[in-house]
């Protein structure tokens, strides 16, 4: 996995993005709710390992690209291996990233308070500016 160059700034900034950040975090909620088997961590940062259902690699490979555009500043890496995806995500070498990452890694435990959370925490975020 690559891991964004060092400079790369600690923002998430979804002003293009199709979903808000609310939204977002209850697709992780109906992501990780459903399918997640575990997560752990691992030498470049954390993994989530999902049961290899039908549509499940395909929504976490979109999931991912999506959150690479809003969040510069993290790596993913999706594969699969027999009954499992594993989502394996990384963060720059930064105070603030890893704090984000630390984040990101317990959303499955508690998600309201996730956007205030990751805001004490650091991360500035930028919503989405209009409706469609």
């Amino acid at each position: 996995m690559d891991t964004p160059a060092p400079d790369t700034p600690v923002v998430c900034d979804m002003s293009t993005a199709s979903d808000t950040p609310r939204q977002r975090l209850g697709e992780y909620h109906e992501l990780f709710g459903r399918h997640l088997i575990a997560r752990e961590r691992t030498a470049q940062g954390i993994r989530f390992r999902l049961r290899a259902e039908p549509g499940v690699a395909a929504w976490v490979r979109d999931l991912a690209a999506r959150e690479k555009a809003c969040c510069a500043f993290f790596a993913f890496d999706v594969t699969e291996t027999g009954e499992e995806v594993a989502w394996d995500c990384a963060v720059i070498d930064d105070d603030t990233a890893r704090a984000v990452l630390d984040e990101f890694c317990h959303l499955t435990d508690d998600l309201e308070g996730a956007m205030e959370r990751l805001t004490a925490r650091g991360l500035r975020i930028t919503p989405r500016t209009s409706i469609p």
